[in-house]
């Protein structure tokens, strides 16, 4: 049996070059700064790092979710609104944490979207089992 997840291919997919966009920034501050490990005081370094780990970090729940939802036949039309949000939110806060350490909107923005849409996708997820599991059991009584 074939399985295609178009949705999640593409939002993996996009996530996956945003990840290396990332990655690339810190390489290049680090081949600038001469910098082999960590971040030695830098801090532009450092809020690059954590830009990238970050993003690491909520990407792999966001990806997670956003399958499971697919594989559970959830609307593409709400699919490509979490991935586009997603991924958007990350990039707003990506660029607030490159600007600075502290507080910022950009950060505040992208943090409340992301966990936004990681809600979403969770309850979508639970309610999809809570709705299979009634099924079943209305097909099964004795």
């Amino acid at each position: 049996m074939l399985i295609v997840v178009p949705v999640t291919a593409l939002y993996a997919g996009l996530y996956a070059l945003f990840l290396l966009v990332l990655a690339a920034g810190v390489s290049r501050q680090r081949r600038s700064l001469k910098v082999g490990l960590g971040h030695g005081g830098h801090p532009p370094l450092e809020r690059a790092i954590r830009a990238h780990g970050n993003s690491v970090e909520w990407g792999w729940p966001m990806l997670i979710l956003l399958l499971a939802a697919e594989l559970d036949h959830t609307s593409r039309t709400i699919l490509h609104v979490c991935g586009t949000l997603f991924i958007l939110a990350r990039v707003i806060y990506a660029v607030g944490l490159s600007r600075a350490a502290g507080a910022s909107r950009g950060r505040l923005i992208g943090s409340a979207l992301s966990w936004t849409v990681i809600a979403v996708l969770a309850i979508l997820n639970i309610v999809d089992f809570v709705r299979t599991v009634l099924v079943w059991v209305m097909t099964n009584r004795p």
